[in-house]
């Protein structure tokens, strides 16, 4: 491959959605770099669901064309991985938000900083990871799409959302796990736990606070709101469909009691549910 289609590649990675190679911002607050890009941030008001947006559900696609061609960067030369083996590594991570909002990835796709994405050097565009916040244990799935970091001390960048969910959006960044996932697997998994599983919910009015491709997430959330809520072990549920895991609170004996908690869970938790109704 010649050198000029290579630059093409990394030129919009570095340049639209590559996030290595922005100067790097402290997060206010802090006493150790790590934080956003210089000019870079959350916005002033995101969504009031973040903790709704599901994980990114791992699905078999094909490589993209010109994203996974060994490409240089400040300096140094990547090779992506193309037969997608399996990875694991822990490092730093950090996040990119609203200056990125709306540019091409490297994968050509717009950055969404609310959706659940990821840039990575080498990991095969597209492919899945989980990732671990290893102080507290939180984990995502995110879908790579996008090339970077380039800084030594860094191994992976996410999105807004993900980073919100691994509760480090305020230090910046945070080490990680970074774990491959086998798309052609996790769809079996997902077809056979969905053709197991029944549904036991009564009908009627519920709320609904947050759908997971992880099940270790939802159910996480739901013994938050049974503890700092005092719910009770049959008013919270964790139900699965499809390919997401629900947590879901009630049945209500009317809208106006469901809307009730409701504004409880915003008040005290900043959490927005939905009302969902069931037959």
């Amino acid at each position: 491959m010649n050198m000029i289609s290579i630059w093409g590649v990394i030129a919009l990675a570095l340049a639209l959605g590559g996030c290595g190679s922005k100067p790097f911002k402290q997060a206010a607050g802090t006493s150790q770099g790590g934080g956003y890009y210089l000019d870079d941030g959350p916005e002033a008001n995101p969504p009031p669901n973040l903790d709704a947006i599901p994980d990114a559900v791992p699905r078999v696609e094909p490589l993209h064309r010109f994203a996974n061609r060994t490409y240089a960067a400040l300096g140094n030369t990547y090779t992506p991985q193309l037969d997608r083996p399996a990875y694991r590594e822990e490092g730093m991570a950090s996040w990119y938000g609203r200056r990125f909002h709306g540019k091409k990835t490297a994968s050509g796709e717009p950055y969404d900083m609310y959706a659940m994405t990821a840039a990575h050097p080498t990991l095969p565009i597209p492919s899945y990871a989980r990732v671990t916040a290893l102080n507290n244990g939180k984990s995502v799935v995110v879908r790579i799409n996008d090339r970077g970091p380039f800084h030594s001390n860094r191994i992976i960048d996410l999105s807004y959302t993900a980073a919100y969910k691994l509760g480090y959006i305020a230090q910046g960044s945070t080490r990680v796990r970074v774990e491959s996932l086998d798309a052609a697997v996790s769809d079996t998994q997902n077809l056979a736990q969905t053709q197991t599983q029944t549904q036991t919910q009564m009908g009627g009015v519920y709320l609904q606070v947050g759908a997971f491709s992880n099940a270790d997430n939802a159910r996480e959330l739901r013994e938050r709101l049974m503890r700092e809520l005092q719910f009770e072990d049959g008013q919270a549920h964790v139900v699965m469909n499809g390919d997401l895991h629900r947590v879901q609170l009630g049945p209500y004996s009317s809208d106006d009691a469901a809307h009730m908690d409701r504004e409880r869970m915003r008040e005290r938790l900043a959490l927005n549910a939905i009302l969902v109704r069931r037959d």
